[in-house]
């Protein structure tokens, strides 16, 4: 245990001089590695587990949900998702945040990425709501809020790495973030009503949108709304595996981004196969680090102490899940989401399957603990891409916003951990 502590203390440590999560946690794996089993052992550990994860086949999931939002991504759907969200909700009182926050469910649920969708639905609603004078607090916060939905909306890239870590089905993990997922927007609505009431002046009466405009979004929309529709309900009904849906969606998208008019160049398609690879590169090396870093903890005896602490202090079930969300909450104002999962997953299974813990519920619960990590001072990834796009808001008023949305997030986490059935409920039909 005493060595584990110090490498993740090391750990912590590079990260805090600016060491990506990937290459920390190689390093540390590697060295802890090496100074227990001898320097050629560790060497041949890391090729064997890089080799053996790069061929793994799950993991073909993830390029292929990272190009479909690059297709969408590059369609400018955003903005016909904004404007119909816009439609619907506009007159409201707070209706150009409330559409924000639709938007950013609907982005989410075609893109997969919780920074993509913070950065792009930053340049869309943004300049709406300056131009009604809503404030930047009220603005800013709900797109960099609403952003966080992208890791909880199927597809999601970090529910694909938890499925794979846990190995648990993630067609199930997909249909268990359904529920969560509304549940999520619902409160977000609530958060913007609760808001705009409390602070009439940061919300202005906004125009209606004109008919032509409606209908043009409606246009617009439909077609992602059907891919959506395809790519989960074939997924639900047992159709074809979250590897064939991937497929399916990345062809969808780029069809409808080729009806919209893009990607008629090889250029653009280009721009769009590097940006694929680049992403899916970065996650793949917070993957390998992760892997190589988990053999370094498992050869410490770590988990197994773990598990012995859970028998000494008798916790159950619950008491063991509370107490890794603790870690993962205090985890989330340092790490991303996807390098929590893959650093904190591991340690606990043995604790968490000898307590009989249903490890699809838990995937939700650990989702919803980083995405209030990803608005939680001093980090905030969401927040600091929110302030990246829009330079001229400042970097308190966006924490500012951001208040009253951790709290509907902090209720969404109880509600899910006190009705298991909202995750659990789907994947135990479709199963």
């Amino acid at each position: 245990m005493t060595t584990a502590l110090i490498g993740f203390a090391i750990l912590l440590g590079l990260c805090f001089f600016g060491f990506r999560v990937g290459f920390a946690t190689l390093i540390v794996g590697f060295v802890g590695f090496a100074l227990e089993r001898g320097w050629f052992a560790s060497l041949g550990m890391v090729a064997q587990q890089v080799t053996e994860d790069a061929q793994n086949y799950n993991l073909s999931v993830i390029p292929l949900f990272i190009l479909m939002g690059v297709f969408i991504y590059r369609s400018d759907i955003s903005v016909d998702l904004y404007d119909a969200s816009y439609a619907a909700l506009g007159r409201m009182k707070g209706g150009l945040a409330l559409a924000t926050v639709l938007a950013c469910g609907g982005f989410s649920a075609v893109c997969g990425s919780t920074l993509a969708t913070a950065a792009t639905m930053s340049k869309v609603a943004m300049p709406q709501m300056k131009a009604y004078n809503y404030s930047d607090k009220l603005a800013a916060g709900t797109i960099a809020a609403g952003g966080t939905l992208g890791i909880m909306i199927p597809p999601s890239v970090p529910l694909v790495i938890y499925g794979i870590i846990a190995e648990q089905d993630i067609g199930l993990l997909f249909i268990a973030g359904i529920l969560p997922g509304m549940l999520l927007v619902l409160l977000f609505l609530l958060a913007v009503s609760v808001m705009v009431r409390l602070d009439p002046n940061s919300a202005p009466a906004a125009a209606e949108l004109d008919a032509e405009r409606k209908r043009k979004a409606i246009r617009g929309t439909a077609p992602v709304l059907l891919l959506f529709i395809v790519v989960l309900g074939g997924i639900y009904g047992g159709i074809f595996t979250p590897t064939e849906a991937a497929g399916i969606g990345a062809s969808g998208a780029a069809v409808i981004a080729i009806l919209r008019g893009h990607l008629r160049t090889l250029g653009e398609w280009r721009a769009s196969l590097v940006d694929a690879a680049m992403t899916t590169a970065k996650i793949f090396i917070v993957l390998f680090g992760a892997v190589v870093f988990t053999q370094f903890i498992n050869l410490s005896g770590m988990p197994y102490d773990l598990l012995d602490i859970v028998d000494d202090w008798e916790l159950n079930g619950r008491e063991l899940v509370i107490f890794v969300c603790v870690i993962a909450l205090l985890m989330g104002m340092v790490f991303e989401s996807i390098g929590i999962i893959v650093l904190l997953v591991p340690v606990f299974l043995p604790a968490l399957y000898a307590t009989d813990v249903n490890m699809i519920w838990f995937g939700i619960i650990v989702v919803l603990v980083t995405e209030i990590g990803l608005i939680t001072p001093p980090i905030g990834m969401n927040v600091f891409v929110v302030k990246s796009v829009l330079p001229q808001v400042r970097l308190v008023d966006i924490f500012r916003g951001v208040g009253f949305y951790i709290v509907a997030l902090g209720i969404g986490l109880i509600a899910v951990f006190t009705i298991p059935e909202i995750a659990t409920f789907l994947p135990s039909i479709a199963r």
